[in-house]
This record gives structure tokens, C-alpha cells and sequence, in this order.
């Protein structure tokens, strides 16, 4: 579900969007029924929008040095393009990662769900055999050091997941077991620059391509190695592969060395880093002057500037010591007067969605037996004030979300049922639901379980008598998630419900609170915010929501939705992702947030080759190569 399955996305994180165009002070579609139509020549936008991307700049010539914001709660801090499950963020891969080496399969095509060919290392992917062979042709771009990129390197990126995944199934955030690469009976080089892969079974052609092996590539002339001095070892030996994981991975945990050790300076994509600070997430990266896709001539260097907040962020937007980042969404306001600040914007929500994760497998005080019962999650929905959120906390721009994936960016994958409210806020609903399943309901007080049992108007299987309804939620502390919460805190105790809150951050809670990767603390959280995800091109929410997914929070588990998520990924019918989102929609595996739309400001001496370079800002997919500086 998102280059992989999915990436985690924080505060501002999962607040991205897609792009089109849209006249350069309109504000989001469909939470302010604003017009999404322009009569502004030559702005780029696309329904529910904010802002407009202007027609580009004539070129300076001359290149700079562009300073990319964000948070340093959201700095990278993993540099291996096998990625493990607890460092799968958006600022890990995209923003970081995929500017050294860029995934197989370049998504989004600006902000629209379909592959950019022109930024993909891939010339062309054929399935076939019923969908248990497919055929991998590379481009022959260069790797920094002349190498020509080929089929040999995407072999031994696979051998190295395999390797990695023997090890631990935590070291590949894509896996989940049983699947691929478990399926994977042989591969094949037949020349240079084409790879051809044979399964056990038949897989969604579309899901393999841009959710699995969407990753980038690493140098088998490079890093077949051991030890940093020691011969170029045959990876296809699982003893070697084994030796060489255990050198790569322990040299991607040492995060001081970024910038000096030679193993990064092997690089396709379009930047090679030449600094990176630990302690604060800063990094600068220099044009790779052997790239070979399509960029700007010449290219500016890529600076990347943590700020400690969402305020020093926005202040920084205000001085203009910031070229390129995003506006925090309580700044939302303040867009009327970008333009006079010297700055262009554009905004759409993240196509993924925003939650509160619950812990399945969390027993204290029996919270475990609790959100298995679903009408206890309706319970929760009803008392999600999505369009008061809206209005109070984005400023009215952002949209609601029913499911897993929204109305914006839009989809030909968007069920029916994803786009009504099936659970609209209501306190009387979510009372009415606890107390006709056998719960005493004490309005600003605490519910208890007065009917324990699984019959009819009882709490349900596991719930003793006198079970409290009382737990903890940790939050990523920054807006609007903090805001978020506390309502959703408020709204649940008029119904009864102690929601005891708990600041965290996102870094800390993607690494600490996410059961299969840090199964020592699953009694320690109940509920979790830290953002959402990002889904890929083809939504199912495969890692995420089926049973034993690698990409998991809280180990929901049901038998239909495992059911619809297999069919997604091994049928090639094109209604089968949708019929997975439905379920899901009813079945509510998590507390879904509204979708906010994730505005970024770029100066407006900046420009670009095509407008395309600030659409897929909102997919969290910065391509810096293709900005310039303009006279």
C-alpha cells in the first residue's frame, strides 16, 4: 500500500498531498465547498487543491543552493535502501533515500496514482506465466563511480531481503511472511540489463510492481562485501548474502558516518550527500554529476533544515530563511499573505489517510477483548468530530476521511461507502451503542461492564464484570494532531470513556510502539497518533491490516478482511482492491482522523522543469533535481 505498502507519515507527515492546479487562493474542495476551477492562465491545479503552481520561470543559469524544511522529529536516520519496519517513514525513503537511489519504479506522476517513467530506473516490467513470471528491464543509467546500472544490481538487492529477512522478519518493512519474497523460486539474468523473477504463485501484476519490489537498487559491483577493505563476494551464495547484510545493515546503524563513509557515495539517483549532521537531521547533498534522468541544468545542491517546531518552521517561512517547505496546518491562515512574503504554495490532502491506531494485543485492563469488540470501535467513530475538526484545528482545509484512502487525491479505487459518513459525529450514538452492549455509562465519569458475556446486550467475550473503560493514548506532539486528540478526549468522556493522553514523538513512537517491531511494549500503549500512512498507487492495505503484516501497529486480525486483502494481492480483477476498501470502511481497524491538506510554500525565485516537481511535494516525493533558480 504504499511503496511497499505504506510509509508512516507524522504531524505534517501524512499531510501531503497530490497536485493539479487550482487559482492561486482557492481554498480545499470539499471541506469548504469552495470551486475547484480556475480562470488563472497557465496555474496548475486539480480538484481539491489549494493554491496554484505558476507557469515556470525563465531560468538564471546559475546554480544555488535550495534549503528544503521540516521537522526534526521527522530527520532521517536510515540510509540503507532496505528499510526496516521501524525506521518505514516517508523522510527515510523520500525525502532521503530515494534522492541517492531512486526507487525502481518512480511514484507518484506528480500528484496523480500512475508511475513517472521518466523518473524510473525501469524501462519495462512484463508479466507473465499467469502472473508468476515477470520480466525487469533496467535503463543503463550510471552509478556515480561509471558503473553502468543493471539487472545484476536488483538481483542483489533481492538476495540481500533475503538474506536480511532470514534474520529477522522486522529487517524488511515490505515483507510479511508467506508472501514475497518467500515465493520467489528463481531468478535469472539473461543479459545486462534485464531480470527475470519465477513464483510460486500467481500476484497482482500492479501490487508487485509499485508496491513490493519498488525500492531502490543497490551496487553489487560495490557492496558484495564483508568488511569495508575485504573482495567482492558471489551474493547468490546465501553464506556470503548472510555476511554481507550483516556488514551493510551494521554499517547503516552507524549514523554519524553518513556523510564519510564510501558506501553511500555509490549513488544512480540524482544526489550524492556530502553532510549529514546526527544530531540534529541536517544534511546537504551535491548533484551527481553522472545521473542520468531527466534534471535541471545545471542543478542546485539539496540542503535539508530541521527546525525544532512547527512554529520555528513557520517563522523561518516568515523571514525567508527557508527556500522549499511545509506550511504547519494552524499557519493555514496566514496563505493569504504568502504571496507578499515571496512565496508560491500549493496544497492537496496525502493520498493515504490519517488515524488513531488501536492495540489489539494490548491486555491491560483487558483493552485487548475491548477493541475487538467492533461496536465499541463504532462507538469510538461516533465520537470523531471530523468536520468540527476541520474547521476548528485546519482552518477548513482539509477533507473528511471514511476509510482507508480519501476522496482527494482521487481514485478510480474509491468505494461507494468511502465517500458517505457511516459513522457521523454523535455522542447520544456512541452512548447508545455502549449501553445496549451491556455497559453502565456514567457521563464525565467511567463506563463499567455490567453484563459480561457474549450474548446479546453483553460487553463481549473477555470483558469481566467491572471492566473500566479507561485507557492511555500516546500522540505525536505537534499540531494538529495534539488538538485532534484532546477533542477526541473531551468528546469521549461525555460518553463515559477515559481517554488518558500522553505526549510522545514521531521518531520515538514508530520505533517503540509498533507490536511487531517492538513486541516488549505491547502493554504499554492502548492507542497511538503518530500521523498516518502513505498508501502507494494501488491501495490495499496489504502489511497494514491483514494478519501478520510486517507493516502492521496493533495486530488487527479478521478472517474476511485477510480474505479481500489475498484477493487484492493475487487476483488481477480491478474491482477486488475496492471491495477490500469497503470492508474495511464498516469494519473501522483504526480511528480514522480527517485528511488535512498539506500546503507547501516554495520562494518564488524558484522554479521548475515541469509543474510536476511541486504536485508530488504533496506526495511526499520531493524531486529537487528538477528545481532552478530563475532571473
Amino acid at each position: 500500500m504504499t511503496r511497499f505498502g505504506t510509509k508512516r507519515i507524522g504531524v505534517l507527515a501524512l499531510a501531503v498531498a497530490s497536485v493539479t492546479a487550482l487559482a492561486a487562493c482557492s481554498s480545499s474542495s470539499s471541506s469548504s465547498s469552495s470551486s475547484t476551477t480556475t480562470t488563472t492562465p497557465g496555474v496548475t491545479t486539480q480538484p481539491g487543491s489549494i493554491g496554484g503552481i505558476p507557469q515556470a520561470g525563465t531560468p538564471s543559469g546559475t546554480a544555488g543552493s535550495i534549503t528544503f524544511g521540516y521537522l526534526s522529529a521527522d530527520a532521517p536516520n536510515w540510509i540503507l535502501p532496505i528499510i526496516p519496519a521501524a525506521d518505514n517513514s516517508v523522510y527515510n525513503s523520500f525525502v532521503f533515500g530515494w534522492q541517492m537511489w531512486r526507487p525502481t519504479w518512480f511514484t507518484w506522476d506528480g500528484s496523480s496514482p500512475a508511475i513517472d517513467a521518466a523518473l524510473s530506473p525501469v524501462a519495462s516490467y512484463t508479466p507473465s506465466n499467469g502472473d508468476k513470471t515477470v520480466t525487469i528491464v533496467i535503463k543503463p543509467w550510471k552509478w556515480s563511480d561509471g558503473q553502468t546500472l543493471g539487472a545484476k544490481d536488483l538481483e542483489f538487492t533481492l538476495d540481500e531481503i533475503i538474506a536480511a529477512l532470514k534474520e529477522s522478519p522486522a529487517n524488511w518493512a515490505n515483507y510479511v511472511p508467506g508472501y514475497f519474497p518467500d515465493t520467489l523460486t528463481s531468478m535469472t539474468t539473461p543479459n545486462a540489463s534485464t531480470l527475470v523473477i519465477n513464483m510460486t504463485k500467481a500476484v497482482n501484476p500492479t501490487w508487485l510492481e509499485e508496491d513490493i519490489i519498488d525500492i531502490g537498487m543497490m551496487p553489487a559491483h560495490a557492496w558484495a562485501k564483508a568488511s569495508a577493505n575485504g573482495p567482492i563476494l558471489d551474493y547468490t551464495n546465501p553464506a556470503n548474502a548472510k555476511k554481507i547484510w550483516d556488514f551493510l545493515n551494521a554499517q547503516a546503524k552507524s549514523v554519524s558516518t553518513y556523510a564519510t563513509n564510501p558506501l553511500w557515495q555509490v549513488v544512480y539517483g540524482p544526489y550524492k550527500l556530502t553532510a549529514f549532521n546526527a544530531t540534529t537531521g541536517a544534511f546537504t547533498m551535491v548533484p551527481n554529476t553522472e545521473y542520468s534522468g531527466p534534471h535541471a541544468n545545471p542543478e542546485s545542491t539539496f540542503v535539508g533544515l530541521p527546525f525544532t517546531s512547527d512554529a520555528a518552521q513557520f517563522n523561518a517561512i516568515k523571514s525567508g530563511s527557508v527556500d522549499v517547505a511545509a506550511l504547519p496546518p494552524e499557519d493555514n491562515p496566514e496563505i493569504p499573505s504568502l504571496k507578499s512574503s515571496g512565496y508560491d504554495y500549493y496544497g492537496l490532502p496525502a493520498w493515504g489517510d490519517y488515524f488513531a491506531a488501536y492495540n489489539f494485543k494490548d491486555t491491560t485492563g483487558d483493552f485487548d477483548n475491548i477493541a475487538n469488540q467492533l461496536y465499541f470501535r463504532e462507538a469510538m467513530q461516533h465520537l470523531e468530530d471530523q468536520q468540527g475538526q476541520i474547521k476548528a484545528f485546519l482552518n477548513g482545509d482539509g477533507d473528511p476521511l471514511y476509510g482507508p484512502i480519501g476522496a482527494y487525491p482521487q481514485s478510480p479505487f474509491l468505494p461507494p461507502n468511502g465517500k458517505e459518513n457511516l459513522f457521523p459525529f454523535s455522542v447520544s450514538a456512541a452512548t447508545s451503542l455502549l449501553t445496549s452492549n451491556g455497559w453502565t455509562v456514567v457521563a464525565n465519569g467511567t463506563d463499567t461492564c455490567a453484563k459480561p458475556g457474549t450474548g446479546p446486550g453483553e460487553c463481549g467475550a473477555g470483558i469481566p464484570a467491572g471492566t473500566k473503560l479507561s485507557f492511555n493514548l500516546i500522540y505525536n506532539a505537534a499540531s494538529p494532531i495534539t488538538q485532534e486528540v484532546e477533542d477526541l478526549a473531551s468528546n469521549a468522556k461525555a460518553a463515559g470513556i477515559t481517554v488518558n493522553l500522553s505526549a510522545s514523538n514521531f521518531d520515538f513512537m514508530i520505533e517503540n510502539y509498533i507490536d511487531p517491531a517492538s513486541p516488549a511494549n505491547i502493554n504499554k500503549w492502548a492507542m497511538e497518533d503518530f500521523g498516518g500512512e502513505s498508501f502507494s498507487t494501488y491501495p490495499t492495505s496489504f502489511g497494514l491490516f491483514n494478519t501478520g503484516g510486517s507493516g502492521q501497529i496493533g495486530d488487527y486480525s479478521n478472517a474476511q478482511a485477510d480474505a479481500l486483502i489475498n484477493d487484492s494481492i493475487s487476483s488481477p480483477s480491478p474491482s477486488a482492491v475496492e471491495n477490500e476498501l469497503s470492508f474495511l470502511d464498516t469494519q473501522l481497524p483504526v480511528l480514522w482522523q480527517p485528511l488535512r491538506d498539506h500546503v507547501y510554500v516554495w520562494k518564488t525565485n524558484i522554479s521548475a522543469t515541469t509543474p510536476q516537481a511541486f504536485e508530488n511535494l504533496t506526495q511526499y516525493d520531493p524531486t529537487p533535481e528538477l528545481w532552478y533558480l530563475t532571473k
